[in-house]
């Protein structure tokens, strides 16, 4: 299993708590993102700056992705390409999208874009917060110890 993080908006928070399983499991792990982001020190992880430009990272997430993979990823759309590939999508707020619930999501988000794209204004997700952190910590955790056992 290789870990992929779309890095163009992962949160500063999360960098330590990704950093410490990937050197705990020596994960192979792919940072692909349109500017440099550095996540952390490690020599399982590797930089990917693709052309600038909308969803030139995801493109190359799902160009690499491969059955069973885990990608980090706030982006539906991404991830419903991911799960179709058999692999495995966590979003920043511990999220773990699956084939039972990415349609779901998928409709919510598109059904959004459209009340935005009519003009409505519609609030933006809420704010980041330490009990997201916590939540995304506990699911990758559960996740990366069901896939080591």
């Amino acid at each position: 299993m290789k870990l992929y993080i779309d890095g163009d908006a992962f949160p500063n928070l999360l960098k330590p708590i990704v950093t410490k399983q990937i050197e705990r499991l020596k994960l192979e792990t792919f940072v692909v993102s349109n500017k440099p982001i550095k996540v952390g020190n490690s020599r399982h992880i590797h930089y990917l700056i693709v052309q600038a430009g909308a969803d030139e990272a995801d493109k190359k997430i799902v160009e690499m992705v491969e059955k069973n993979d885990l990608v980090i990823t706030a982006d539906i759309p991404l991830a419903d390409h991911v799960i179709s590939q058999s692999a495995h999508a966590i979003d920043h707020r511990g999220e773990l999208y699956t084939k039972e619930n990415i349609k779901q999501y998928l409709a919510i988000r598109n059904l959004m874009a459209e009340i935005r794209d009519s003009g409505e204004m519609t609030k933006g997700p809420k704010a980041f917060s330490s009990k997201d952190e916590e939540s995304f910590a506990n699911q990758l955790n559960a996740f990366l110890e069901k896939q080591k056992g």
